[in-house]
């Protein structure tokens, strides 16, 4: 069995063998793996495979295995987001996403590592030790779903979940040379995804082709009722899938190209960019004049947004716990010992900025802000129907680089956070490659317009083979 397929050659492969034997393989894959990818193995997906098996292969994802984020509640397998202070916790539900999942007939194989509650873009923050990157074992694999974005890169699942709150999704997508949508926030529901910042993240797959970015939407996708957030407006993403971008028009918005960006990653885009040209589109430069001041709004308003709900984590309920004489030494204990030194800045400094005297100045500002750049967007999309820019302003930088200088570290995110901000579909493809590094092309739509957004990604895919290449450290 080939170490990458697609879905559509998993699924050849279960009706030749099984669905026992496809999983077998992968666990087999991982069994080996050198990257540190996968925080818990499910010793169910055999289990599961079998059933599958005997009912037949029916549903879209029959015997498919998947991988998924340790943010994102599985029956049955730990969830700990990366941290110390959810050590022992065993969701007793599902996340909506993997009821739609498991009715589809899809295996998981388990939680992937990612920074710890989502904080980061580099997975260097986890309880349990950074990711490495399949394409150079020394450099990180982005974040904060850099585990996700890793397994698929190094074949040791078809196809992933992360979630995105600034980049997450998109970030690791372009860093291990893999497909990572963003979806429109309400597209998919947010029930039983562990909360960093509500207002921004949302669920996203990853996968090494857009098509099966496309499988996969179509089955996580839709309306549910336990998630406030979520809005009946699904679309059939399979249906997108045309290899024609004729008389499509092209936003470049000049903001995303700023000082900073390596020269490599900023002609690979171009190259995307005339390369769509070629096949029949228009493109034309934007300005989004208040993309300059989205990267500070966002880490206000996600910050303030953890403050508040990391508030939950205290060592009462469920997860770790230290002992102490009173209940208040308990829980301060807990904490600290608990949370990492990134999460405890995020929650001082949410905290802070929410305090009074301080909350006007700081996270009502930020707000405002947000809806100037959501303004920016609207207008930008107004006249065209996409937007194109790199994904990362640079490649994967080395593990240990930036993360004594958190600072640096946040402006990685740079060109990802302002679409969570708005709200907006994006998509992050392999477009390039330097120093044998992944570049990643960004394409954002309009709300709710992944069809449009999906279609140009599988275009450019169809007319490049940036897509086909295979990281050597793994192969």
């Amino acid at each position: 069995m080939a170490k990458w397929m697609s879905v559509a050659q998993v699924k050849e492969k279960i009706e030749e063998s099984s669905a026992e034997e496809v999983t077998a393989r992968y666990l087999e894959v991982i069994g080996k793996s050198k990257i540190n990818g996968y925080l818990t193995v499910s010793d169910k997906a055999l289990e599961q495979a079998k059933k599958i098996d005997k009912e037949g292969h029916s549903g879209p994802l029959a015997g498919v295995p998947i991988a998924i984020k340790d943010n994102i509640s599985v029956v049955g397998l730990p969830n700990s987001c990366g941290s110390k202070i959810l050590e022992g916790y065993v969701p007793p539900f599902n996340a909506h996403v993997i009821e739609k999942l498991l009715a589809a007939g899809a295996v998981v194989l388990g939680k992937t590592n990612m920074d710890e509650f989502a904080m980061g873009s580099s997975t260097e923050t986890s309880h349990f030790g950074p990711t490495s990157n399949p394409w150079d074992l020394e450099r990180v694999p982005g974040g904060s779903s850099g585990g996700s974005a890793a397994v698929v890169a190094a074949g040791e699942a078809p196809f992933a979940l992360g979630s995105d709150t600034g980049g997450s999704v998109r970030c690791p997508a372009a860093f291990c040379g893999v497909v990572g949508l963003k979806p429109t926030y309400g597209a998919v529901s947010r029930y039983g995804v562990v909360a960093y910042a509500n207002s921004l993240e949302q669920v996203g797959p990853l996968a090494n082709n857009v098509e099966d970015i496309a499988v996969l939407m179509d089955v996580i996708a839709g309306y549910d009722r336990r998630d406030s957030t979520s809005i009946n407006n699904k679309t059939e993403c399979q249906k997108s899938l045309v290899d024609d971008v004729k008389g499509l028009k092209i936003g470049v918005p000049k903001e995303f190209f700023g000082e900073g960006i390596h020269p490599d990653v900023e002609k690979a885009v171009w190259d995307a960019i005339h390369k769509y040209e070629s096949l029949g589109a228009t493109w034309k430069e934007v300005s989004m004049p208040n993309i300059k001041y989205s990267l500070a709004s966002y880490y206000i308003i996600a910050m303030c947004e953890a403050s508040s709900n990391l508030a939950r984590f205290d060592g009462t309920r469920y997860g770790f716990r230290e002992n102490a004489e009173n209940w208040h030494a308990m829980v301060s204990k807990t904490r600290a010992d608990g949370f990492g030194t990134e999460v405890k800045r995020r929650i001082l400094l949410g905290t802070y900025a929410l305090s009074a005297g301080y909350h006007d100045k700081y996270y009502l500002k930020a707000l405002k802000v947000r809806t100037l750049v959501k303004q920016d967007f609207d207008k930008a999309l107004s006249a065209v129907d996409l937007l194109m820019a790199p994904t990362m302003p640079n490649p994967a930088f080395k593990i240990g680089e930036k993360i004594e200088d958190p600072l640096t570290l946040y402006l990685s995110d740079v060109n990802t956070c302002p679409i969570n901000l708005a709200g907006v579909p994006s998509i992050s493809v392999p477009c390039g490659f330097t120093d044998g590094l992944p570049i990643g092309l960004q394409i954002m739509g309009k709300p709710f317009d992944e069809p449009t957004v999906l279609r140009a990604a599988y275009t450019f895919e169809q007319n490049t083979d940036h897509h086909t290449k295979r990281p050597p450290e793994v192969a």
